[in-house]
């Protein structure tokens, strides 16, 4: 991908979920919400602080991030449908399971 955002933007990709439920109900495409979970594809270098210091930002490429319903600014690069959005808009990142078992 030939897109840099700048300053404190990411670019993401939405992690589709999936189509059927716990209990095997499969759910319809029209019934199904957004997804608020997706991986960051691009980051930017960080935001200035007061005195004009770069602060680089918490996450990186590559990471699994849950965000709000409605964050973000939804654009086609190369095809694809991604989401530009502020580092603030971020909820959290997602922790994969192996992570978290070394930190155990």
């Amino acid at each position: 991908m030939k897109f840099r955002p700048l300053h404190d933007r990411v670019v993401v990709k939405r992690v589709e979920e999936e189509g059927k439920t716990k209990g095997g109900i499969i759910i319809p495409d029209t019934a199904k919400e957004k997804p608020m979970e997706g991986e960051i594809i691009a980051v930017g270098p960080g935001a200035r602080d007061e005195s004009g210091k770069l602060v680089p930002l918490d996450v990186k490429k590559g990471d699994r991030i849950l965000f709000g319903k409605w964050s973000g600014t939804e654009i086609k690069l190369d095809g694809e449908d991604l989401l530009i959005m502020k580092e603030s808009d971020i909820m959290g990142i997602i922790e994969s399971p192996a992570s978290v078992r070394k930190a155990a």
